[in-house]
């Protein structure tokens, strides 16, 4: 149980501020709701930095039970928190079909899927007195297609490689367009992918080509393998894009990455309330940096010495304009790529479950010095609230 491993966790709640004796734990404390899934880690850290406050530990609403469409009950007055399905089976079988959950596609089904069920969600909230939603549903179907999130961060300024107009039909079609625009390298990324799961790394002159990526053939279909390989046949290559784009294809032209210490690196930065406060480099010797797929965590400080004051402040300025693009969001997960000169960066993905990030305290100057990406949340989360408070005193 969660009040079991707050023991350890004593001198972590030492450093956090206390917070008004009216939003703690006890009658008529603020209530927290989180829609997850049971135990999942994202669910139990979020609810530690519940406790590590002072809060009540957040009910927890299984997505599999929105899922099947049951009765959505919500305490009055409740704070309700959208979080990741994660990797439960059950639930990515209700949200894709029956099947491997290794596998890849169904990333239409999957995103049609999932905007009925948050909907669902806000309707429960709307209906229950006092309840508030800590995100934008909308945003978060947004994030969850790339080609509607690249437009909106285009639209705004914000740095994006350039994209292929779509849609794309598959391999054939994606090899002309790219010969018109005079790309020969190019990111393919499915439409509501995320975890880089089928992220095709592409190559392309002539007849020789190369791609890298974490999917792999069998069984007639494509399955993550959690292994980043390269693919060099032609008919390999063109049968995996041909599957991918079933579910909807976002192309981007490769945007050449910087490297330190022999490893391409970028960056995820989590904004919380609109402010970047996390940091981590991702290292990895293959186009693709995910953690899960053999990244490594590097050195922040390093990376913040080669790019300069200016560089850096861009990093920030980047990262606060992504947030402002979705500003009903409490957070976000931005991936951002350096260029190969350290004088450029361009945003690569928006990630609306993207602070997982065990073990990392804020970055020096983001405001969250000491605290995990789920305690800046939920301080953030507690001064709205007395903010609100306090608005509400003043008018009264």
């Amino acid at each position: 149980m969660i009040h079991e491993r707050m023991t350890s966790l004593a001198g972590r709640a030492a450093a956090i501020p206390p917070q008004d004796p009216a939003l703690r734990g006890g009658a008529g404390a603020t209530a927290l709701t989180v829609v997850g899934t049971p135990g999942e880690r994202r669910v139990t850290m979020f609810a530690e930095a519940c406790l590590r406050h002072g809060l009540r530990e957040p009910e927890v609403v299984p997505w599999t039970s929105v899922l099947e469409g049951a009765e959505i009950r919500l305490e009055p007055g409740t704070l309700v928190r959208i979080e990741s399905p994660g990797g439960d089976a059950a639930a990515d079988a209700l949200l894709r079909g029956p099947g491997e959950p290794s596998r890849v596609g169904g990333g239409a089904a999957w995103y049609a899927a999932f905007t009925t069920a948050v909907a669902r969600v806000r309707e429960a909230v709307e209906r229950t007195p006092g309840a508030v939603l800590l995100a934008d549903v909308g945003e978060i179907a947004v994030m969850f297609d790339k080609r509607l999130c690249h437009a909106r961060l285009s639209e705004a300024g914000v740095p994006v490689p350039p994209a292929l107009p779509g849609p794309i039909g598959g391999y054939a079609e994606l090899r002309e367009r790219m010969g018109e625009a005079g790309w020969g390298r190019v990111f393919v990324k499915p439409a509501h992918g995320s975890s880089a799961s089928g992220v095709v790394a592409l190559q392309a002159s002539g007849e020789r080509v190369k791609a890298v990526t974490s999917a792999e053939p069998a069984a007639g279909g494509l399955y993550n393998s959690l292994r980043v390989r390269s693919y060099e046949d032609e008919a390999d290559v063109a049968a995996i894009v041909d599957l991918l784009a079933d579910d909807g294809l976002h192309v981007e032209r490769w945007f050449p990455k910087a490297g330190l210490g022999g490893r391409t690196i970028d960056l995820r930065v989590v904004v919380v309330d609109g402010a970047p406060t996390h940091a981590v480099v991702r290292a990895s010797r293959t186009p693709m940096t995910n953690l899960h797929l053999g990244g490594e965590r590097g050195d922040l400080d390093a990376v913040r010495r080669r790019l300069g004051p200016r560089g850096w402040e861009r990093v920030l300025k980047t990262c606060s304009g992504v947030a402002a693009c979705f500003p009903g969001s409490l957070s976000a997960g931005v991936d951002l790529m350096i260029g190969v000169g350290w004088r450029n960066v361009a945003v690569a993905e928006v990630n609306a479950f993207g602070d997982l990030l065990p073990g990392l305290n804020g970055m020096p100057g983001g405001g969250a010095e000491g605290l995990d990406a789920y305690d800046a949340q939920v301080r953030a989360v507690l001064a709205r609230r007395t903010a609100k408070a306090g608005a509400g005193a003043g008018a009264g």
